[in-house]
């Protein structure tokens, strides 16, 4: 994969010949996780340079539709699927600086957007059916939370495929087949939540911890080469719910605060 796989070296080539700037700033209203976020986060924009977008056709009818970027250069290819229909929106001023949902600040200017549960720094290709316009965002926050909208795009984003005017367009999204590979997501409209409780640096302790609450499990998350292991209590569509498992939890003397899981 060329852009798709978090931000690759052939990615950042094809960024720079498009035209490459940091994101000194980015996006929305956000709720933070307190544990510490990354200082790592790649903030390149991802403008849609030169590409030729060639529709393709699955040879399997049940598999969803397809498109093939071409970067004329080197004629590197990245296939892409389809993953979700539906209504766009954006976002700008009333938002610009404000913290997003991974830890960032808005920035207006910038070629981001919100979706409900699409893993942070999923490279997405927005198609807008009303005016055939394209363009690459990068999810750093999440929403939109009103009028069945799928996706939220950024100022810059929305202007790009020329949805200032009308405010919403219809849009198909896509992303590299393997984009999802690793995401807990399971239904892309419908937000999950979990309770954590605690994050270790041994399986052994993780387990220990884990042995005092009943009810609660253990997943292994990477960060880099690492292993960290982190304990969390049930699954959650409800947001409410979920906080009022976590203060029941709190008043057993068991810390801990809510989290989307495919925020993980």
């Amino acid at each position: 994969m060329f852009f798709f796989n978090k931000m690759s070296f052939r990615f950042l080539f094809f960024l720079f010949i498009g035209g490459l700037f940091f994101l000194v700033n980015a996006c929305g209203t956000a709720e933070r996780a307190t544990q510490k976020r990354s200082k790592n986060i790649n903030k390149e924009s991802v403008e849609l340079p030169d590409i030729t977008i060639v529709d393709s056709t699955n040879e399997d009818p049940n598999l969803p539709p397809t498109k093939t970027l071409v970067t004329p250069e080197d004629e590197d290819v990245e296939t892409v699927s389809l993953i979700e229909k539906g209504r766009a929106s954006w976002y700008g001023p009333n938002f610009h600086g404000k913290l997003t949902a991974n830890g960032e600040q808005f920035d207006m200017h910038g070629m981001t957007a919100a979706h409900r549960t699409l893993p942070f720094n999923t490279i997405v290709l927005v198609e807008n059916k009303d005016s055939g316009k394209s363009v690459l965002v990068r999810i750093n926050d999440r929403g939109p939370f009103a009028k069945n909208r799928i996706i939220d795009l950024s100022k810059k984003a929305a202007r790009e495929i020329g949805m200032i005017g009308p405010g919403t367009a219809n849009v198909n999204l896509y992303v590299a087949k393997d984009a999802l590979e690793n995401s807990k997501t399971t239904n892309l409209k419908v937000a999950t939540y979990t309770v954590q409780l605690g994050s270790f640096e041994t399986e052994a302790q993780a387990f220990d911890y884990s042995s005092k609450i009943k009810g609660s499990r253990v997943e292994v998350v990477r960060k880099n080469t690492d292993k960290i292991y982190r304990v969390y209590y049930g699954r959650y569509i409800d947001k409410d719910e979920a906080a009022k498992k976590q203060k029941e939890l709190e008043r057993k003397n068991f810390s801990g605060y809510v989290k989307q899981i495919e925020n993980g």
